[in-house]
């Protein structure tokens, strides 16, 4: 079974010039992976999930940096609005699906169901068990339908959340990233380490399966969110496209 205690080995990238190098190649990757979508009217799906102070933007900057902008979207998903709580969860993901030929990219997604929605009582029980299943179905429909579903999680102790969350509030440029609510989160990192676990228990499947990447550092974290990307997108062009 999946679960975040298997990723908190903290490797890392400990020379520039590796990161520098690894990180063109992987975008190279990437950059082909959307030309191949584009020529063949596919489209994709990447959902980048993980701890406040992850990386996840970064991880998804250095992803974009060199893709055609006229190919993506990227999504960063906030609290719904009151228009989008008069409708089932899903529908506003529904929405923001990528056309053919186009990558779409979720920054947080549907699983904040059974995250902070769990975690912050904003769901009743019921409620976000019960989302277990409606994402699983979600999911295969997408797949079904020809769209691979790829999902990354940046997975970070709560020791360093901590100091990076210090460095941000001393940090005038950063400080604007850090906020009570992200703090909040951080004192309650167990619980949503145990919904996290359960996150993984129950929507890793064969055909949408999750990738967990140890982001302690960040350089490796980049590499590894790049490579589990383009890694996932070939073997799907591979089975696909052939």
């Amino acid at each position: 079974m999946l679960s975040l205690a298997a990723f908190e080995d903290w490797p890392s990238l400990t020379d520039e010039e590796t990161y520098r190098r690894e990180l063109k190649r992987h975008q190279f990757r990437s950059l082909q992976l959307q030309q191949k979508l584009h020529r063949h009217s596919r489209k994709a799906v990447l959902v980048v999930e993980g701890w406040d102070a992850a990386g996840k933007g970064g991880a998804i900057r250095r992803l974009c940096e060199t893709l055609d902008p006229r190919g993506y979207s990227v999504h960063a998903v906030g609290p719904p609005s009151e228009d989008e709580l008069e409708h089932h969860y899903l529908w506003r993901f529904w929405r923001d699906l990528p056309a053919a030929g186009r990558l779409g990219i979720f920054d947080r997604s549907w699983y904040g169901r059974v995250l902070v929605e769990r975690v912050d009582k904003l769901t009743p029980e019921h409620r976000w068990r019960q989302a277990y299943d409606e994402i699983n179905e979600f999911e295969r429909m997408l797949v079904d339908d020809g769209t691979p579903v790829i999902k990354i999680f940046l997975h970070v102790s709560k020791r360093e959340q901590a100091k990076r969350f210090e460095e941000r509030r001393d940090n005038p440029l950063k400080s604007w990233k850090l906020t009570n609510s992200d703090w909040d989160a951080h004192r309650k990192y167990d619980d949503y380490y145990q919904a996290t676990d359960d996150m993984l228990a129950r929507t890793h499947t064969d055909y949408a399966p999750w990738l967990v990447v140890s982001a302690n550092r960040k350089w490796y974290a980049r590499i590894q969110v790049l490579d589990a990307f383009c890694t996932a997108l070939e073997a799907h062009h591979a089975k696909e496209l052939r």
